[in-house]
């Protein structure tokens, strides 16, 4: 890898915010990414090379902190999570029931084995997506307040579990190395909640702020690599200690300075990167080859939305339903696992990014029509 290599990455990154200018449809700027990658890795063109060694590299910088800010995005801290916290929990819960036995039955039609990480699949919801959908919409209400905690619930559910089932067979040791990067988690938040309360933390602020030594972010920066590492040892994904790092970050308070910085290192270069990197990963041939593979992620794109929009017997909204279906992480990493530890079948990591596809074409569809349907009162509006 060069700077040339380097040189076309950066260009064929922005084919995302091309994609994703009109404001009608609300594409979201991976879907360009990956499609780039596609086209530059071995499935067309064949320029990028998903198997070099220093590639491979910096996209899993990118997996890592594109994880640590969708866990930063989650809002821990908003009180609308606690008010709405028992009704999202059983929604969450809910779709993760309905979602086994659809699973299980997708696994034995396809005769792929993989029940497990269908479940996770269709249970997942992507915070990452839904929030910036809501924020843009302006939607407001009790509802909303509901839907904030099933999505980040399920969201942070399915992102510890994914691990575990990706590789049934080594689940065991997966448990391990997913409890020390939890508890090794549960350390950061305790040290940087002490820091946050004595006030030590906005003095580095200013300091760093002074002196522009960005600081925060160096630090914040160690401590995802350190994380990693351990995740790396333990033979657990880095997606997972990005996400519980972002999720730690969110529940102390993220300085809007922090998140300025976070977001301009991830979405500005490693963020795209390991999209591309994603994209060039998929061979798209292997869905040639086996075609039965396309109708497998149209169905589990499909199945997840239906398990989700099944909320609005609960009384659930149902464009808010159908938003609550929007994934991208938990297939991401799936795929990226699957590639990695090889166990998932030639097409297969293709056909989850497909149902994907799906949800996000969905959460698009639904995002207008509650747009359309207004702003909803917030409670005690109007009482």
């Amino acid at each position: 890898m060069d700077f040339t290599t380097l040189t076309v990455i950066s260009m064929a990154a922005l084919l995302g915010p091309l994609l994703a200018l009109p404001r009608r449809g609300q594409m979201p700027v991976v879907v360009g990414e990956l499609a780039a990658g596609v086209l530059l890795g071995p499935s067309v063109i064949g320029y990028l090379r998903p198997g070099d060694g220093t590639f491979a590299f910096l996209a899993d910088i990118g997996f890592a902190l594109v994880m640590f800010v969708a866990g930063s995005h989650v809002p821990v801290r908003d009180p609308g999570m606690r008010s709405g916290l028992r009704v999202g929990s059983l929604r969450s819960l809910l779709v993760a029931g309905l979602a086994a036995p659809v699973a299980i039955g997708v696994a034995a039609l396809f005769g792929t084995g993989h029940a497990a990480l269908y479940t996770v699949l269709l249970a997942s919801s992507s915070a990452a997506l839904i929030l910036p959908v809501i924020g843009s919409s302006r939607l407001e209400g009790t509802a909303v307040l509901e839907l904030l905690p099933q999505v980040a619930l399920s969201d942070t559910a399915c992102i510890v579990a994914l691990p575990l089932v990706v590789d049934a067979q080594r689940a065991g040791r997966a448990a391990l190395g997913a409890l020390a990067v939890l508890g090794s988690s549960a350390v950061c938040f305790v040290v940087l909640r002490h820091f946050e309360r004595t006030g030590k933390r906005r003095r580095l602020h200013r300091l760093s702020q002074d002196r522009k030594w960005a600081l925060e972010l160096r630090i914040s920066l160690a401590v995802v690599f350190a994380l990693a590492t351990i995740a790396v040892r333990t033979h657990v994904s880095i997606m997972l200690a990005g996400f519980c790092l972002g999720l730690v970050v969110a529940a102390v308070g993220e300085p809007r300075r922090l998140a300025r910085q976070l977001f301009a290192v991830t979405e500005g270069f490693f963020g795209p990167l390991f999209f591309l990197w994603l994209g060039a990963s998929l061979d798209l041939s292997q869905l040639g080859r086996r075609p039965s593979f396309i109708l497998l992620g149209l169905l589990l794109g499909t199945a997840a939305v239906a398990v989700h929009a099944t909320m609005r017997s609960t009384g659930q909204p149902t464009p808010l339903a159908v938003l609550s279906a929007a994934q991208l992480g938990v297939p991401v990493a799936a795929a990226t696992l699957g590639s990695q530890l090889h166990v998932l079948e030639p097409g297969e990591g293709p056909a989850l990014m497909l149902s994907a596809l799906v949800t996000i074409a969905a959460t698009g569809i639904a995002g207008s029509l509650a747009t359309r349907a207004g702003p909803a009162p917030a409670p005690g509006v109007g009482q």
